[in-house]
């Protein structure tokens, strides 16, 4: 089985010891505790590169580079405001800190997407923004670059101040102070967390700003040593920021100048209203009128519609870009029938039918992800495996392995893989559809959004069996949509008039929310990239 798997090219599987890990997780390091870039105030006001730093933030797994297919995507934007917001072709175009486009540089973005084309000039503006845009579309820098941007001129005058971690007597037991953000960025999952907390370090770079994250899991003793450094931008999960609020010699709200709130929707579905209003409200200890909020999300359910109604202002921006809750046709779906007890031969097979590439395979309950990850590392595949009952520290251990290729073959319930950006995903594997009652469609696309981002191409497998009756409508109008073969035996759900009907409570926000459009300028536009420099061939 193992020569077999060599052959095929796959890497050697490396034995994880999970419990191990979990025990000796004080002796690891935590990414929460990376290393990001420290202000030194006796350089002055222009700050020095740090190659090492430099490298660790923007080289290797984290650099991600517009795809020969970025052409494909051509995306109707809707805009609506009171105001027009006139779009930015190119960053240089858009009145951007010196220091953030050379991070943009750095990271390799070379033309705004269509999201961030609108978004940047609306927050440049100061204006609350509602971002509905699809998975992969660049949302996170569109929100992150025109914050850090804007904060970064004016950065000695807003930041609370710091201990100098540099003086030769720094003692964090009596050098600290209490963490005052300037800006708070609320996400759904740990790994989200995360992950966005290494886009700030990468847009900080270089700069006052200094980023922190807390999570659950991450150990309370050592994020507060960590805040307690200082801290001007916080990205945290709900929960262990609520906690935080509680704790005002730990964390206070009074600073804080932007709050965005990511996948919106999402934290909705999981129940978060409680905490998010009061987040929302800043603890009620910032009164500061020019206090901007962001959502921003995939789609836009009613929940999120009224917390819009309740704490944006009345001249926000909303941008869609394509349908809300949309995939886009640089995914190829496939869909195959295949009986649950002949899954795991199936994807052990198909494995072996598919040039190997990082590919995520998603499972519907933690005890599916343990028995295909001992199934598939038995016969001699490189896998690694993540769910909600693992230890934090098993967690980032298994997506750090995944992201390097030591484990190009990560197994992972839904819910834990939220809003994950990993460089090189070439296949996504469905061996559970999402159940219509735990998710349905919009946590297939989310799913399917982890391969083919900017303008990569990839492919969706999906095992389809007689218990995934509930989401087949949904599936076959997203593969009609996206312009993808409908398996036969679903072909009887193919519309056929042409006329693709979405349920979904996204359409209602018209009803709701433009009773007074004739005040508001609303607009829609075709975004059409600019053709690749070279391509390659299709599907």
């Amino acid at each position: 089985m193992f020569a077999k798997a060599r052959d095929k090219g796959w890497t050697n599987p490396t034995a994880v010891d999970y419990e191990q890990i979990q025990r000796d997780y004080a002796a690891s390091e935590w990414h929460g505790t990376a290393a990001r870039y420290e202000w030194n105030d006796e350089l002055g006001d222009v700050a020095p590169r740090v190659p090492e730093l430099e490298q660790m933030l923007f080289g290797g797994e984290f650099q991600m580079r517009k795809g020969d297919h970025y052409s494909n995507l051509n995306i109707e934007v809707f805009i609506d405001g009171r105001e027009r917001v006139q779009p930015v072709k190119e960053f240089a175009d858009a009145g951007l800190h010196p220091v953030v486009l050379d991070n943009i540089n750095l990271v390799g973005y070379e033309k705004p997407t269509p999201i961030q084309q609108y978004a940047i000039p609306a927050i440049l503006q100061g204006r609350d923004v509602v971002a509905i845009s699809q998975t992969g579309s660049g949302k996170t820098a569109a929100y992150m670059i025109p914050i850090i941007s804007r904060l970064m001129g004016k950065a000695k005058k807003l930041c609370a101040p710091k201990p100098n971690t540099f003086d030769p007597r720094y003692n964090p037991q009596t050098h600290f102070t209490k963490a005052e953000p300037l800006v708070v960025i609320v996400v759904p999952t740990r790994e989200l967390a995360i992950q966005t907390f290494d886009e700030a370090r990468r847009f900080c770079y270089r700069s006052m700003l200094r980023p922190c994250v807390s999570y659950g899991g991450f150990p309370v003793k050592t994020s507060i040593e960590e805040l307690r450094k200082g801290c001007d931008i916080l990205v945290a999960t709900p929960g262990r920021l609520v906690d935080l609020m509680d704790k005002p010699h730990i964390l206070t709200m009074s600073r804080v100048k932007y709050t965005v709130i990511d996948e919106a929707d999402e934290m909705l579905h999981m129940d978060w209203q409680e905490e998010l209003n009061k987040i929302m409200s800043g603890g009620d200890t910032n009164e500061d009128a020019d206090h901007v909020y962001m959502m921003i999300s995939a789609t836009f359910p009613k929940g999120e519609r009224e917390l819009v109604r309740q704490y944006l202002a009345d001249d926000h921006v909303r941008l869609r870009v394509g349908r809300a809750g949309s995939s886009h046709k640089n995914i190829r779906q496939d869909v195959v029938f295949c009986e649950s007890s002949a899954k795991r031969e199936a994807v052990y097979d198909l494995l072996f039918n598919l040039e190997p590439a990082r590919t995520l395979i998603f499972c519907n309950s933690k005890q599916t992800v343990d028995l295909l990850d001992d199934f598939l590392f038995n016969r001699g595949l490189p896998t690694t495996s993540i769910h909600a009952d693992r230890g934090q520290q098993v967690r980032e251990d298994s997506l750090r392995s995944f992201r390097t290729g030591k484990a190009p073959i990560l197994i992972a319930t839904g819910v834990s893989s939220r809003g994950w950006d990993i460089k090189d995903v070439k296949y996504v594997i469905n061996y559970d559809l999402p159940s219509a009652n735990y998710g349905g469609i919009q946590e297939y696309i989310h799913r399917i959004g982890r391969t083919a981002r900017i303008g990569h191409q990839g492919l969706a497998m999906s095992f389809y069996n007689d218990r995934d009756e509930a989401i087949a409508q949904d599936l076959v109008n997203v593969l009609v949509e996206c312009e993808c073969t409908v398996p036969e035996f679903l072909s009887h759900l193919a519309p056929q008039d042409g006329v693709i009907n979405f349920d979904d409570d996204t359409d209602e926000e018209n009803e709701e929310e433009n009773a007074g459009a004739n005040t508001n300028f609303t607009a829609e536009a075709m975004f059409q990239p600019e053709p690749a420099m070279a391509t390659a061939g299709g599907w």
